[in-house]
């Protein structure tokens, strides 16, 4: 039936998409269901290292959970992926990676594996239509214990079908190419395929020959679960089988289950079945018994191949009733776009599909016939290389699916609710109003056994049935009866709703919002009603049973047990799954808390001292309580000690002590305010604070409080955070001993966990903002101006900073020890070898200055060197041992050279409480404390002298290339560079030699400034503005602040809406409210004034402009840029519609334009460690050639990620670009096509539909779809991405010279020649700025102009290019070079064809019309000769090498990967952001590139 071969297909690319299978899932085979479960989103591709991480992102998962405290919430039920499809074991290699064995690696281990089952709900966030929202509490419970239960038997290792959790193999993106020791793990189900136990990744590194250097800090860090060092392995076999399925009404159909599967999740297949959806309330029967919603089908007897399963419909309770309408409205509103506008639920937006018309696999194969058909290539006009206009409109195109199909005008509860008790008694459950799509008005009548037309009306009530006699058990069979417009309507609705990709419908971990929205119409819809009136304003969340205890959920979360894989996984999970809950419901509760709608726990005391709290969390908001932070900066301090806050409870999250335990905090900023929501220490509530801190200080450091049981755990954690165990006197003169800075704070709850809280001062201070009077700073730091006061006392060094100073110490102290002990040998040998005497690098001869920074990298090859030389000597050192005194002497004096707090190992640690005002060091430690204080000295001269400078340079060689304000932050982040240094470095880049090569570094670095000054601003004009005012405020704000209108007029709200005498006896108001007009008498000139001040004050950076129209003109500024900045740093939502900024006749934005302003949210995000680590070995291996071992750890990681994260997730997306990239080098295009396609839905999705992630991902998709030979499709998949890049940034990035080159070759692919030469001459332009006009990259863009212009038979251009080009080779790479030798036969050929012209011509001009010409021979480019060129410049090479080739290259990639590691382990800066790291030695043209593309079996252009 049509029916089921459309649901067949439905099914098959939900199951492709959560599962990157290739070979051919049935068409019978089952949907995987999805199980809401959000991951989480960074604004950035976070390559952080550590906990460190950005974070921004919201969300509000809808599930609803059980009260079962231990794995309650963790897994809700929404869809839950079942079903379990053979893999055939012949599918190709990357499509189930076995387990990681180390022998498997070295062969092919894939023979005869067995067909592994799918996985189980690895949580999918929960599809549009969820099943139900509000699933019953019993199954979470339920199925959560199970998985704990199997984790457990996992252990036995037993042999045979273990139980084993499904899970859903989407798509993930570990960004971070490198994570930080003791990271914690993380929790989530198992993954179905073989399950190590122990620590894979530790043995992997060891085989892959990274050989690690001794560590730093002493001993080693033990990875978590490394205590398990059998690799012991489990093979999971299930095979799934199929059942049939009976439904009422429609032919029966088979479906594919697995023996894991819980009854239930056949129900949620059924509940999205686009033949089933409409029902909710049944039961399946076998051979006549009922099966239990929650029992595993291998429990059910007699249930096996061919069973045949019946539908059967239950009656309705009030809740099913419930649950059955709101599924009803789900399925009316699965394509309607508006809650993605308006950032609820965790939906957001996507426009892949705009651009490639559906599914990219399918049309692949339906259009390659017609591919050759011409097809219409002009871009518009405005993405046109000098174009100047940015329109905004197209940045969300009007998707077709949106226009919805109207099926009915009204479906809403009727006001006749709830029914009497009469009409209780004949079953009568809810009544429900619609109006049909042909202006009908019925009433309904939900009762037990269904629904049926009423006879009462608006103001008449009569329950009785009205005519037709319909009983309908369900409401859509009921509506179709009714409506013809509805029954054909819904039909095609539900056949696109099925036909979408899923992770077009799936849930973000986290909300993400969207900075324009089209104006849309506001429509009816009971279910939102209902809900902003029940769970969303009020004082309580409804949820069956109870509140949350969210403290109880996060603190049972992190004590589940971690000692293998299965019980990390399910750890990772539950803590991943109730943290994005929280964050969730703490914004929702923030935002409440603003707009006036929770009651203060103190509604006595004024305004900004009130506390709130709302569904078990607590709420506090930033403004100095009590004189708190007096001498720390008052309400500034106590503004920014919330996010320190974060950081630190983010780190010791991380560290992931067993016993030591956090809060959950969520920083909110909303309307100018910023809110801290934390969850609640049992107890603390009832106690007096002084009574129950028994560690740390309540009054920093007074009164000092120490406790042995905190000094202990504290102390597990002090070398990862390099904390230094200290000292302090307290007011009675007494000494305390503190492993952490006096504010830190130790309470035990009345749950007897030791918490702690006040992590604002986890880091060391950061002395360049912190002038201390008769401190000296290093030379470096008073060079540049330092100390400057900042206006809070609070600057701390960041954790990256951290952790690279001590790592650059650590190579300072081996290369000090090796020099000593080469000179001891030396003196001892009387013919020293001359391989032990290479001298090291003269940069460390003396410790006193700081040596030549590594991270500033200087010549590669050298320090290289330097380094193997360090570890060998390292190894010496090891092997002494210590036994020869004058080794242990030269060890003593390294330590003390380099500041270590022991002087027989490397131990470099930091006291927080130093320069803290009012805390006093014992007499006994002065010498201590002067020494730290030395070392903070040389952290501060360390970040100035280093970490900038290696910035600037990485900028400079392109090693990083941030597009947009959000990257840069990002690439500054990673280098330990706090943002305040924003100044300090654009300085340095317009100081710097290479000041051209940086001018894109330069304009964003500029807005980036000009935003953060108007953000801060901004911040205190909001808090003056009362809610009725808002959108006139925000909207006068844009105007001063953009637009070329000399002087706006703020519209105020109309006076006689504004009854004052009310206002003044409301004394509870929210923070807002007060009577307050001042921000309407702002002014353009004066906002100018005062961000130019800011500036100068908070980022020491002069701006030279007064006026908008100044600093564009004077900086190059784009005003579109600068809006989306400003809007995506204060939350603001503006129409979608074309501004005229430059207007002076009138302002750009009027109140309408303001559609909403939305909070920014700072919170935790979880990790999942054992996938991070399979990706990292997956890289690893692929940087050394083994591509095929790469692909296997890559899906494996890619498995982990899905299982801890849920479907969509940025680190998910960084997995599936990696594998796409793979397999488009291995030639499989048709997967490399499937998996891009995943990656950029997924970027759109969880990082924003213009965010510089996602343009990259358009472009990788392009290059596929090219080699595909989908043309059209490559080509506005370009055009998107260059359009995002100019409203973005503009036209002058480095990136723009490759995506340039890449449409300019699609355009010669398909004989545009005129339009093709447009865009590579700008290619070129901008290619010669950037990277100089000697670069090969420059060589490389003559040669394609030069190729376009010999299409065109204008030769002499060509040769003038050529020529170029050329000369370009011949002096980089010298005369016998390959590359040179191309080059000089390509002008050969071009001077012939030339001649060959000439003479034709010369031949017409003599003997005019008849003369005898022999025909031109022009080439038209071959595809194959395009998509080589394309390979190229996007950094991918084949070379055909023999195997004896192969054999040697491996080799020397092997030992360059030795080097590199070596390199990475002295240059701690981190990779850069949207490109990933390159192997050294790759030529100009390859090198920006990320090299995930390179195939790395491919030498480089230089041979």
């Amino acid at each position: 039936m049509a029916w089921a071969r459309v649901c067949a297909s439905c099914c098959q690319q939900l199951a492709e998409a959560v599962l990157p299978t290739h070979t051919g899932v049935g068409a019978e085979e089952r949907t995987p269901l999805l199980d809401s479960a959000p991951a989480s989103q960074s604004l950035g591709p976070s390559i952080l290292r550590g906990p460190g991480t950005p974070n921004a992102g919201f969300c509000s998962p809808n599930g609803f959970t059980s009260s079962d405290p231990l794995l309650g919430g963790y897994r809700e039920v929404g869809l839950s992926t079942g079903g379990s499809s053979t893999w055939d074991s012949g599918a190709t290699g990357a499509s189930w990676p076995t387990a990681v064995l180390l022998a498997d690696l070295e062969q092919d281990a894939r023979q005869g594996e067995c067909a592994l089952p799918r996985a189980t709900p690895a949580g999918l966030a929960p599809l549009k239509p969820e099943a139900s929202r509000i699933s019953s509490p019993g199954p979470t419970s339920c199925m959560g214990v199970r998985v704990e239960a199997e984790a457990r038997t996992r252990d036995t290792g037993s042999a045979g079908p273990e139980p084993e959790s499904r899970l859903s193999r989407c798509h993930g993106s570990p960004m971070t190419p490198e994570p930080r020791r003791g990271r914690p793990p993380t929790t989530s189900e198992l993954p179905s395929v073989m399950l190590l136990n122990g620590d894979c990744p530790e043995s992997l590194k060891k085989e892959e020959g990274a050989a690690e250097p001794p560590r730093e800090n002493g001993l080693d860090e033990a990875e978590p679960g490394e205590e398990t060092t059998g690799q012991e392995v489990i093979v999971i076999q299930d095979t799934g089988f199929s059942v049939k399925i009976l439904a009422p009404g429609i032919e029966p159909f088979s479906l594919q289950v697995s023996p894991q599967e819980m009854v239930q999740e056949i129900h949620q297949v059924l509940m999205d079945r686009e033949d089933t959806c409409h029902r909710t309330c049944f039961s399946l029967h076998l051979d006549g018994n009922m099966l239990d919603h929650f029992s595993e089908l291998r429990s059910v007897e007699g249930l096996q191949e061919g069973s045949v399963l019946r539908v059967v419909e239950e009656p309705y309770t009030v809740r099913e009733a419930r649950i059955h309408v709101r599924h009803v409205r789900d399925l009316l509103k699965s394509l309607d776009p508006s809650d993605a506008f308006n950032g609820v639920d965790c939906n957001s937006l996507s426009f892949l599909s705009v651009f490639t018309d559906g599914d990219l696999g399918d049309s692949g194969k339906r259009k390659k016939g017609l591919e050759m058909d011409p097809i219409d290539c002009t871009p518009p006009e405005y993405i046109v290389p000098g174009s100047r206009e940015r329109p905004l409109c197209p940045l969300q195109p009007q998707n077709r699916d949106w226009k919805p199909l109207q099926c009915l005008k009204v479906l809403t509860m009727s006001g006749w609710n709830p029914p009497p008790g009469n009409r209780k008694m004949h079953g009568d459950l809810m009544y429900l109003f619609v109006i049909t799509a042909e202006d009908r008005q019925v009433s309904i009548t939900a009762s037990t056994r269904g629904f049926y037309l009423n006879q009462s009306t608006a103001y008449h009530f009569n329950p009785k049935p009205a005519s037709p006699r319909f009983l309908s058990h369900s409401l859509v069979e009921l509506l179709n009866q009714i409506s013809p417009t509805f029954k054909k309507n819904f039909a095609a609705l539900q056949k696109k709703r099925v036909q979408r990709h899923p992770f077009e419908r799936i849930a973000t971990p986290f909300q993400v919002y969207s900075w324009t929205a089209p104006q849309a119409e506001h429509a009816m819809d009971c279910v939102r009603a209902e809900d902003a009136y029940t769970s969303r304003l009020g004082y309580e969340e409804h949820i069956p049973g109870q509140t949350r205890d969210w403290n109880e959920e996060l603190q049972t979360t992190r004590e589940l047990p971690r000692k293998n894989l299965p019980e990390r996984l399910l750890r990772e999970r539950a803590i991943f799954k109730v943290h994005s809950d929280f964050t969730a419901a703490a914004t929702r509760g923030a935002m409440a808390v603003i707009d006036g709608n929770v009651m203060a726990i103190n509604p006595s005391e004024e305004t900004k001292m009130q506390m709130f709290i709302w569904n078990n969390i607590f709420f506090s908001l930033g403004f100095d309580v009590r004189d708190h932070y007096k001498d720390f900066g008052g309400d500034v301090a106590a503004y920014v000690a919330p996010t320190n806050d974060l950081n630190g409870v983010r780190t010791y999250n991380a560290v992931d002590v067993e016993g030591l335990y956090t809060l959950g905090t969520v920083v909110v900023d909303y309307r100018g305010y910023r809110v801290t929501a934390q969850s609640i220490i049992p107890g603390i509530l009832e106690r007096d604070q002084e009574q129950s801190v028994i560690y740390g200080s309540i009054d920093f450091g007074k009164t000092v409080v120490s406790h042995p049981r905190y000094l202990e755990l504290l102390e597990r954690t002090s070398r990862p955070l390099k904390i230094l165990r200290h000292r302090v006197l307290n007011d009675r003169d007494e000494e305390v001993e503190l492993c952490s800075s006096v504010e830190c704070k130790g309470i035990i709850g009345n749950d007897g966990r030791h918490y702690i809280l006040d992590l604002l001062r986890t880091f060391p201070p950061d002395l360049n903002f912190l002038p201390v009077p008769g401190e000296v700073l290093p030379e470096e730091c008073t060079r540049a101006g330092f100390p400057r006061a900042h206006r809070h006392k609070l600057c701390c060094l960041r954790q990256e900073l951290v952790d690279a100073f001590v790592e650059h110490r650590y190579l300072l102290f081996m290369k000090l020890a090796a020099l000593q002990l080469m000179q001891q040998k030396a003196s001892k040998m009387e013919n020293p070898t001359s391989l032990e005497n290479g001298s090291p690098p003269d940069s460390m001869s003396k410790p006193e200055d700081p040596p030549a920074p590594e991270v500033g990298g200087e010549e590669e090859g050298s320090s290289a060197s330097g380094l193997a030389k360090v570890k060998e000597l390292a190894e010496t050192i090891a092997s002494d041992d210590g036994t020869d005194p004058r080794s242990r002497e030269v060890i003593r004096n390294a330590c003390k050279a380099v500041g270590s707090i022991s002087s027989t190992a490397f131990d470099v640690r930091f006291n927080p409480d130093i320069f803290s005002p009012g805390v006093r060091f014992p007499e006994s430690c002065q010498e201590e404390v002067r020494d730290q204080k030395q070392l903070l000295k040389d952290a501060a001269a360390f970040l100035l002298s280093c970490q900038i400078p290696g910035l600037v340079k990485d900028c400079a060689d392109h090693a990083v290339l941030p597009m947009d304000g959000a990257t840069l932050a990002e690439v500054m982040r990673q280098r330990g560079i706090n943002m305040r240094y924003l100044g300090k470095v654009l300085d340095l880049v317009l100081r710097s030699p290479a000041r051209d090569q940086l001018d894109h570094i330069y304009k964003i670095g500029i807005g980036e400034l000009i935003t953060r000054s108007a953000k801060h601003i901004f911040k205190t004009y909001l808090q003056g503005v009362e809610l009725s005012g808002l959108s006139a405020a925000i909207s006068h704000f844009l105007n001063c602040f953009l637009s070329s209108y000399p002087n706006p007029v703020a519209h105020l709200p109309a006076d006689e809406l504004v009854s004052k005498k009310r206002n003044r006896r409301r004394r509870n108001r929210p923070p807002g409210a007060t009577d307050n007009t001042a921000w309407a008498v702002m002014t353009p000139q004066e906002l100018w004034k005062n961000i130019c001040q800011e500036a100068k004050n908070y980022f020491d950076f002069s701006l030279e402009c007064e006026t908008v129209d100044q600093a564009v003109e004077t900086y190059g500024l784009q005003k579109i840029t600068l809006l989306r900045e400003i809007s995506l740093k204060t939350g603001i939502q503006i129409l979608l519609k074309e501004y005229s900024f430059d207007s002076r006749h009138k302002p750009a934005f009027t109140e309408e334009d303001v559609l909403n302003i939305f909070p920014v949210v700072k919170h935790v995000n979880p990790k999942a460690s054992d996938a991070f680590h399979f990706f990292q070995s997956g890289q690893a291996k692929v940087q050394q050639g083994f591509l095929k071992e790469g692909c296997e750890l890559i899906s494996e990681a890619l498995n982990l990620f899905n299982n801890v994260y849920g479907a969509m997730h940025v680190e998910i997306c960084a997995c599936l670009r990696l594998l796409a990239r793979l397999h488009y080098i291995m030639g499989d295009y048709a997967e490399a096509l499937s998996n891009q396609q995943k990656a950029v839905l997924m970027s759109e999705r969880v990082m924003g539909i213009e965010h510089p992630n996602t343009i990259q991902e358009y472009m990788h998709l392009a290059l596929y779809c090219f080699a595909s030979s989908q043309l059209s499709t490559a080509l506005s998949l370009l055009y998107r991405a260059r359009y995002l890049m100019l409203l973005v940034f503009g036209e002058d990035h480095p990136e723009m010279a490759l995506l340039d080159n890449n449409i300019g070759l699609v355009l010669h692919g398909v004989m545009e020649y005129d339009l093709s030469l447009r865009f590579l001459e700008n290619a070129l332009a901008v290619s010669t700025k950037y990277h100089g006009p000697k670069s090969l990259k420059v060589a490389l863009s003559h040669h394609l102009v030069a190729r376009v212009y010999e299409s065109k038979a204008e030769f002499r251009s060509a040769l003038q290019h050529e020529k170029e080009g050329y000369t370009i080779y011949k002096t980089q790479l010298g005369e016998d070079h390959e590359k040179t030798k191309e080059s000089s036969e390509y002008l050969k050929c071009l001077t012939q064809q030339a001649v060959a012209l000439q003479r034709t011509m010369n031949e017409i001009y003599r003997n005019g019309s008849s003369a005898n010409i022999p025909p031109l021979k022009f080439t038209a480019p071959s595809m194959a000769s395009v998509l080589e060129q394309l390979n190229v410049i996007n950094g991918i090479l084949f070379i055909p090498l023999s195997q004896k080739d192969l054999e040697n290259l491996k080799a020397e990639v092997a030992r360059r990967h030795q080097l590199q590691e070596a390199n990475k382990n002295g240059d701690k800066a981190e990779e850069p952001m949207a490109t990933e790291p390159e192997p050294p030695g790759v030529p100009e043209d390859v090198a920006s590139q990320p090299p995930a593309a390179r195939d790395p079996s491919s030498p480089s252009l230089q041979g």
